[in-house]
């Protein structure tokens, strides 16, 4: 009997990494198929997701590229307003939104027609501070931008707050840097995981540093 279970256990030692490759190439394709659809649409407004500022506080290559994009769809005519999303984490000397609302304003974009959140600190609290905004206002339906290897999450999260979206992912042919998908497809598979983890749990965390 004890043969017989460490034997089992040697073999499960073994299958485990191949499930758990499997399980990652079953994500990756997810990602890329979702990344690829383009379902935008007229709405009430486009929420622009946050990402990382440069030390000195100018906006990111990848918030750059998202702000671009959803100035581009504003002047299409999609949606009358934008939500740029993202708080200030340390060291960089402000907000998120706000850089993503220098971007805007520079591709054209009317000061008036850009709203702001400027607490969240995570994708999670994007939908949670987005969700306040939207009902203080009577939106309802939105357009949410965000690279294509995030929309998958975001736009699951943002259901999850009962919000409204179409998704028009910025193309992953904008991405410069060979390395910067492939690192950001294994922080989604990341993040992913430790969301189901989370909710399984009912844990009260809505951020996590580095996911």
């Amino acid at each position: 009997m004890t043969a017989a279970i460490v034997k089992f256990a040697k073999a499960t030692l073994l299958l485990l990494p191949l499930l758990l490759i499997l399980y990652f190439m079953l994500f990756a394709a997810a990602v890329h198929f979702v990344g690829r659809q383009d379902s935008s649409a007229p709405a009430d407004v486009i929420i622009v997701l946050g990402a990382g500022l440069k030390r000195d506080g100018r906006p990111g290559p990848a918030l750059t590229r998202r702000s671009r994009h959803g100035a581009a769809l504003w002047h299409e005519g999609l949606a009358p307003v934008l939500l740029c999303t993202g708080g200030q984490t340390a060291p960089f000397p402000r907000t998120e939104a706000a850089a993503c609302r220098e971007v805007m304003i520079a591709a054209g974009i009317p000061a008036n027609a850009i709203l702001l959140e400027e607490q969240s600190r995570s994708t999670e609290e994007n939908a949670l501070f987005s969700q306040r905004i939207l009902a203080e206002l009577g939106l309802e339906r939105a357009i949410l931008v965000s690279d294509s290897y995030h929309i998958l999450r975001a736009s699951w999260l943002f259901a999850q707050r009962g919000i409204k979206t179409v998704a028009s992912p910025v193309p992953a042919s904008t991405i410069r840097d060979p390395l910067m998908y492939p690192y950001s497809l294994a922080r989604e598979f990341a993040a992913f995981n430790w969301q189901l983890l989370k909710d399984a749990l009912r844990l009260p965390i809505t951020h996590v540093s580095g996911i």
